[in-house]
Formats: structure tokens, sequence, C-alpha cells
């Protein structure tokens, strides 16, 4: 389904679907009920934020959608390259509270690095536009439950862009799993890859095209570093939480959703890990392992790089009657060769029921992130809760937050995924929020 009429066609034929919707944020109760469906011939009015590598790629992939009206960088030269190859009519901006003042967006596009998210996106949602937003949700576990809160206030649509919940593969093998293909689920290992070591860099003059003490925003102020901006801030702690954040708020994600557990989490979580000690140099660990287990008693194991049996980077769900593994070239075992003879058809078991099926049998990263943003276009029209939406995606992450905060503190803990506390440490429960610089704050 990739025209404008296929769309409409399936957006009336499901309009009534209301079994499939995930269940909204309740730390407090919330309606699932949205404002009421748009007309599917409405083309976006968009806003993107924040335009480098990732920004630029799903402003491109909204295009189908709508049109590209405002651009927001702190980088001049970057802001300008992007009005230049996105039409050179938007309107660009150096702050992004100027983008969401202009009435006339609808939707915004999150680009920006990790330490942005939940604010951008509370103050967007606020301003009454519609939300898609780059991975990971959140820096802090208390993040994620301020955006949660706001946006079941604002009944705004909210995307997050964990896009392999749209591949194929990804979804084939939670539909697999949760219908029971491999029996009983008992454990999963999610193997992720190795954070980069670098270091010491040096301070050197803030370049005249770029607003460093905006890019900080509630981060700690300190002398610029090159080496702390634009693709590298995923190795500082005070961004992002290196592949335990990156990598694995794709892989944990889907961890969890094909255990049925994408609202809920752990009870208990250790890990280990080892940082460096080279001054102004990255921060994140240099190795690192972390356990989870379940009420259900399953458990996840992750891996910061391949050994044994998983000897590759992905998800590896095992159950008492099989296991499936699966990552961004590959669905194998011997329940998916069975789907030969066996096939699960989707109109009798799938995980979500709001979105063009067919669209999920392109293969492939940026056919996926096609699939994820037209899943929210679609969303936008209907008022439907999206394929990633944010209850989800703030449990997701939050299991990336407790393995790094598992590893700082060196014990043990338990966790309360209702109150979402640690029960026996103070010192881990310091952890679940961060300082904020003042006027950058997270209201």
């Amino acid at each position: 389904m990739t025209t404008a009429t296929s769309r409409r066609s399936f957006l009336a034929a499901t309009a009534g679907i209301g079994a499939w919707a995930f269940t909204p944020y309740t730390l407090t109760a919330g309606a699932e009920e949205k404002t009421e469906p748009k007309s599917p011939n409405e083309r976006w009015r968009i806003g993107c934020i924040g335009m480098r590598y990732q920004g630029s790629v799903i402003a491109r992939e909204a295009l189908p959608y709508g049109d590209i009206v405002a651009i927001c960088d702190v980088d001049r030269h970057v802001r300008e390259q992007a009005r230049a190859s996105f039409g050179s009519t938007a309107q660009i901006f150096e702050n992004y509270q100027d983008l969401l003042a202009k009435k006339q967006i609808d939707v915004v596009l999150i680009g920006t690095p990790d330490h942005w998210h939940a604010k951008m996106l509370i103050d967007a949602c606020r301003a009454g536009k519609d939300v898609y937003c780059e991975k990971p949700l959140t820096l802090t576990v208390a993040e994620g439950q301020r955006v949660c809160e706001v946006v079941r206030e604002t009944q705004r649509i909210v995307q997050v862009g964990t896009w392999q919940r749209s591949d194929a593969r990804f979804r084939r093998a939670v539909e697999m799993v949760q219908a029971g293909r491999i029996g009983t689920l008992r454990r999963m290992t999610v193997v992720m890859g190795k954070n980069t070591v670098g270091g010491p860099f040096s301070v050197q003059p803030v370049p005249r095209n770029f607003n460093w003490n905006l890019w900080q925003g509630q981060t700690p102020d300190v002398p610029y570093i090159p080496e702390r901006s634009h693709y590298t801030f995923r190795w500082w702690y005070e961004y992002s939480g290196g592949e335990m954040t990156d990598t694995g708020a794709h892989h944990l994600d889907i961890a969890q959703w094909g255990a049925g557990l994408q609202h809920s989490g752990p009870v208990e979580i250790e890990g280990t890990a080892k940082y460096p000690t080279i001054e102004n140099g990255y921060n994140v660990a240099l190795d690192y392992h972390a356990r989870y287990r379940y009420a259900n008693g399953v458990e996840l194991e992750v891996l910061d790089s391949p050994r044994g049996d998983y000897n590759r980077d992905g998800v590896m769900f095992e159950g008492d009657a099989g296991r499936i593994f699966v990552n961004r070239g590959t669905l194998a075992g011997k329940p998916v060769e069975d789907l030969a003879t066996q096939p699960l058809p989707r109109e009798e078991f799938r995980v979500y029921g709001h979105d063009n099926l067919s669209r999920h049998e392109r293969m492939g990263k940026i056919d996926a992130i096609k699939n994820h943003m037209g899943n929210f276009y679609d969303c936008t029209i209907s008022r439907q809760t999206p394929i990633s939406d944010v209850v989800s995606q703030h449990r997701s992450v939050s299991l990336c937050h407790l393995g790094n905060i598992a590893m700082r503190v060196g014990t043990k803990l338990s966790w309360n995924p209702d109150t979402e506390q640690f029960l026996d440490s103070p010192a881990a429960n310091k952890l679940l929020q961060r300082e904020q610089r003042q006027g950058f704050e997270i209201g």
C-alpha cells in the first residue's frame, strides 16, 4: 500500500478496529480514544528538528506524506544545507522553540542527540503537534514517566523511531513467539556490540556556526570538544548510554515485545562493566554485561559481543519447544523452517492491528523506516496508537537504563515495574533521574 488511494481504503476498512489498540500508560488511567480522525487527503506541514544524518533520513521518508515548512538545527551550516536539500523554501531556525511557535506546523520530526528527545517531544505535544521522535526515547527513566503523562494529557500521536518493529523479520519473530511456536518462552539473549574507545581529545574553540550552549541543553556546561557532538555523542554518558541505549533501544524492545512484557519490566537486574579512565575521552563502558529476570521466570541476558551459540548480534528467543534468532539480516530456527508447512496467517494472529500488513513484507533498514513513517502517517489521520507507542518505548528504554544503572551500582537490584522504583537501593534510585542545567529543565 503505497498510494494515497490504498491508504484511504485501508483506513476506511480499519477505522473500527479498537480491540488491537495498545493499553495507554497506566500510572494513572487514560482513555484510548483520541481526537476525531482527519481527512485521508490531508498532507502534513512538517517541522524538522536536528538535521544531521538520521534527521535527514526521517525527513526524506516523510516527504510522501507532507511538505517540510520549517527546519531547525543548532549548526547554521547543517540547517542551511538541509534547507537546500529539501526545496529551499522552508524557514530555518536555530532554537526549536521558535519552530514550535509556528501554528502552521502540525507534525514535528525530532532527529537530535538523545539528551534532547524528551524535552523537545514534550514541548511539541504541548504546542499541539504530532511527533515522530528518534530513539532512544529518553535519557533517564524519570523522563519517560513524564513523557507518557504528557502524551496522555495532550492526546497527541507520537511514533518513536524504533523501526525494527516495522521490519518483517522482527515482527514475524515476535508474532511466532507470542503464538507459542517455540513453546513456553524461557530465555532471551541479546547480543549488541562494543562501545567505541577514544581520547584524550583536545578542547577547541567553538565554531562560529555552532551554538554549543544550546546543543548541550540539560547536560553540564563543559568546554567544547568536537568529539562530544554529532555522531560520537553516543560514547559520552552525559548525552547517551553507549550501545546499551543505542542498539539496545532496538533489540531490547524486540525482546520485551516478543515476551509480551512491553508494558511492564523485570523484577531483578544485575550488571557488570569496566569503565575507561581517559581524561577528556569517551566514558561509557568498555566491557559490559547485564542479566534480567521477570516475574514469570523469563530471563534476559545482554552480551556486548558474540560468544558461543550467540555468534551474531541480534535477539535469540528460547522456549521449551524450540528457538528463534532474528537480526537485521536473518530470521532463523526450526520453527521458522516449519512455516513452510505450518504458516502463521496474520489474519489469525498479529501483534499490531492498525497498519497495512503488506507494508511489512519489505526487507532492509530504509524499507522498514518507510513502513514506520507510513504507520505514523496513518495514525495521525485515524488517531489510533502507533506501533512504537510511547508507553512500550518508555518501558523498553527503561530496560536499557536499568542495565546501565546496575552496572554502575555493581550489585544485584530488585525492581518494582509497577512503581518503577528499586526496592533496596537508594543509590540506584538516585540514578533514575539526572540534574538538569538551569534553563533547560523538563517541565
